[in-house]
C-alpha cells in the first residue's frame, strides 16, 4: 500500500464499542491500581472497579462474536504460524499492513482479555488478611481464598508486562512505521485504502452489556 493511498482517506475501523470498550478499560484499570495502592477504604473502590472490569471483559467476549467487522475474533485471531511468519516480518522491518489487528496483535488481544478475566475473576475470592476480602470469598475455604489471592498478586505482573508490550508495539508502529495506531482507537478511522468496516449496532452493544452486568451482578448473588 503506498503512501498517498494510506493518506488519500479515512477509512471506518473500530466501531464505538470497542473504542469504548478500550478506553474505559484504561480508566478502570488505572482506578483499580491507585485504589490497590492506597488501602483502606479506598479497596471499595478497588472491589467496585474489578467488578466494572469483569463485566467489561464478558461484553468483549459477546463482541467478539457479535460485533462490528473488525471487532470479531474471526477477523484477527489468525494460527501461530501465521503470527510468526508475521513475526518474522517484523524482524525484518516489512511487516505487511493490517487495517485491524495484525496477527501479532490479535494473539494480544487474546492475552489481554484472559490475564483480565483472571485478574477479575480471582479478585472476587481475593482476601487482603486484615479487613477486606472478595465477594465470593465466604464461599471457599481460607486455604482457597490465599491461594486465589496469590494468583491475583502474580497475574497483576503479567498483566502489567503485557500492557507494556502493547503500549511499546503502538510506539513502534508510530515511530519507526509511521502507523497511528493510537489515534483510530480515539477516532475509529484510519488512513488508508479499502471499504469501510461494518460497524457493529449500537442497540445491540447496549443490549450485550446490559447482560454482562447482569450476568456479574447475579454471580455476585451467590
Amino acid at each position: 500500500m503506498n503512501a498517498m493511498g494510506r493518506e488519500g482517506r479515512r477509512v471506518r475501523v473500530w466501531d464505538l464499542p470497542v473504542r469504548l470498550f478500550h478506553w474505559s478499560l484504561v480508566a478502570l484499570l488505572a482506578t483499580s491500581w491507585i485504589s490497590a495502592e492506597m488501602g483502606g477504604n479506598a479497596m471499595q473502590i478497588h472491589q467496585w472497579s474489578g467488578v466494572s472490569v469483569l463485566t467489561l471483559v464478558l461484553f468483549r467476549l459477546l463482541w467478539g462474536f457479535l460485533g462490528g467487522t473488525h471487532a470479531r475474533f474471526a477477523s484477527f485471531v489468525r494460527s501461530p504460524r501465521a503470527a510468526l511468519t508475521y513475526g518474522c516480518a517484523v524482524m525484518r522491518g516489512d511487516p505487511p499492513r493490517y487495517l485491524g489487528h495484525n496477527p501479532l496483535g490479535g494473539w494480544m488481544v487474546l492475552a489481554l482479555l484472559t490475564s483480565l478475566g483472571v485478574q477479575a475473576g480471582t479478585g472476587l475470592f481475593a482476601n487482603d488478611d486484615i479487613m477486606i476480602e472478595g465477594p465470593l470469598a465466604v464461599h471457599v475455604s481460607k486455604a482457597t481464598s490465599d491461594l486465589l489471592t496469590q494468583v491475583h498478586e502474580v497475574n497483576f505482573n503479567v498483566l502489567l508486562a503485557l500492557i507494556a508490550v502493547h503500549v511499546l508495539a503502538a510506539l513502534y508502529y508510530l515511530v519507526f512505521r509511521r502507523d497511528n495506531l493510537i489515534m483510530p482507537m480515539i477516532t475509529g478511522s484510519k488512513a488508508a485504502e479499502g471499504d469501510d468496516a461494518r460497524g457493529g449496532a449500537p442497540w445491540r452493544a447496549v443490549l450485550l452489556l446490559a447482560l454482562s452486568g447482569g450476568a456479574v451482578w447475579l454471580l455476585l448473588q451467590e
